[in-house]
């Protein structure tokens, strides 16, 4: 099977939703398709079932712009995400551009047709080819097939269960058990309190602790104002103002490190009184990691409790009957959760290549934080990574339904950001110390130094260069009648 499309989106969860939609919106009449590797929309969402699983910002900002968020929760559990996303695409007529099943493996740009020829692989081992003018990546930046696990000493002997939060097993009975969850991220902090309703005891094995902020559950201001106002009303309004204190507070802790870290420390110490100094202070600045959001406190309360506890330490070894520390302390365990992180890939792990030439995404810099040097149409759905990731992933959406319309009123066939532009310093597209970051830092495309080349982490600053932005900036355009004439034939 085969057949063309103006564009072809890959990935079918909050990302490709939404560019579907400034599509229809902004870019109408152009044709499009959403090719997605699950047999269900969500992404992220869809897969991710681990108990608590939820969003880490606040539900006005990660929501869509356009489809307002009424649901009290202000963050929403996955299950509540995942139906927000499915009730959007079916409003607006999305779901039926999408084609659940393929894992698109290859992509090949052909300048001389100034087309992309997007090969799929299917369940059954079938191959499917979609050709598109423009194609638009919007399936994240992470593998969807393994997630990151240590090499840890002696896991062969644990008689207990191992479990990745990225395929937790459905029906995994952890009540009355002993559970031990290794990690100090957004997932091992969630999974702790979740787990400690039933399970006999949780605790939490971290070799760094992690910079932890309290935040309301709900927002009694935007429930008491969906009462009188209209929806759309009160979602801009608490969007703009959650998106403000986010982007404020990290700017806070960016310019003044002690005066936030005392806070931080200070409100955590506070509310876990019973808890050590040591472990609940990180050695790194706040911000140089991704700080974690513990919605209404639970992870507090969980702690004060008793039900659950965290051990700064490191393995030694698993046991047959838990985990031996380095400080001679064993943990024992009948189920142990390797929050460990998540193994990040470039571009969908898709093989590009540009006119019979492999592309290696870490030789390519980002344009704009959505192309790339010397890619034709080809654009890159990517969120902050210290705010909401919609956000960002709104001004990618709205850019390339202008970049498609520019090239229809110029006559251009395609476009690419130059490659022989001066990008300034190198830096990483993700700015982060995290260890999944690092890991992956010879895979990432890279950032520049300067302007357009350079990935900054203000919405406010992206948000006034995208209502300004110049088009032809560091771009090379080509007509549709300078593209080569195909020869005939029989």
């Amino acid at each position: 099977m085969s057949d063309h499309v103006d564009v072809l989106i890959v990935g079918a969860g909050l990302s490709g939703i939404g560019a579907a939609y400034r599509l229809q919106e902004r870019a109408p009449g152009r044709t499009y398709t959403i090719l997605e590797q699950r047999d269900a929309i969500g992404g992220t969402w869809d897969l991710f079932r681990y108990p608590g699983v939820r969003s880490d910002s606040d539900m006005y900002t990660l929501a869509y712009p356009f489809e307002p968020w009424t649901h009290p929760a202000s963050i929403a559990d996955g299950a509540d995400i995942r139906q927000y996303l499915v009730d959007t695409a079916a409003k607006h007529g999305i779901g039926e551009r999408i084609r659940f099943g393929r894992r698109v493996d290859s992509a090949e740009w052909s300048s001389q047709d100034a087309t992309w020829t997007v090969t799929s692989t299917l369940a059954d081992g079938s191959t499917e080819v979609v050709t598109a003018s423009f194609l638009y990546l919007c399936s994240g930046y992470y593998s969807y097939e393994e997630g990151y696990t240590p090499d840890f000493p002696g896991l062969e002997s644990f008689e207990g269960e191992v479990v990745h939060p990225q395929f937790w097993p459905e029906g995994l009975d952890h009540a009355g058990k002993e559970v031990v969850v290794i990690g100090s991220g957004a997932t091992a902090i969630t999974l702790l309190p979740s787990l400690a309703r039933e399970a006999a005891k949780v605790t939490m094995l971290q070799r760094t602790p992690t910079y932890v902020l309290s935040q309301p559950a709900t927002d009694p201001l935007a429930i008491a104002a969906r009462k009188v106002l209209p929806n759309q009303l009160v979602h801009d309004v608490s969007r703009l103002g959650h998106a403000v204190a986010t982007v404020a507070f990290y700017l806070f802790c960016r310019a003044f490190p002690k005066a936030a870290r005392r806070i931080l420390l200070g409100l955590s110490g506070k509310a876990m009184p019973n808890v050590d100094r040591a472990t609940i202070t990180p050695p790194y600045k706040p911000w140089d990691q991704r700080l974690c959001v513990v919605p209404g406190g639970d992870l507090y309360e969980s702690v004060r409790s008793g039900r659950s506890e965290i051990v700064t330490d490191r393995i030694a070894s698993f046991t047959p009957t838990g985990i031996s520390l380095v400080s001679g302390r064993h943990l024992d365990a009948d189920v142990v959760v390797t929050a460990t992180g998540l193994k990040l890939v470039a571009l969908g792990q898709i093989d590009l290549t540009i006119d019979g030439t492999k592309v290696d995404p870490h030789e390519l810099y980002t344009y704009k934080g959505q192309m790339f040097s010397g890619v034709p149409n080809l654009a890159w759905c990517v969120g902050y990574t210290n705010a909401s990731w919609t956000l960002r992933a709104d001004l990618t959406w709205k850019y390339v339904a202008e970049y498609l319309n520019h090239l229809e009123r110029q006559g251009y066939a395609y476009g690419m950001p130059d490659p022989r532009a001066d990008f300034g310093e190198d830096s990483r597209i993700l700015d982060l110390e995290a260890g999944y970051i690092a890991r992956a830092d010879d895979l990432l495309p890279r950032s520049g130094g300067k302007h357009p080349w350079k990935i900054r982490q203000n919405w406010f600053l992206d948000a006034w260069d995208a209502r300004h932005t110049d088009i032809d900036e560091d771009m090379i355009w080509v007509r549709r009648a300078d593209l080569p004439a195909r020869s005939g034939g029989a």
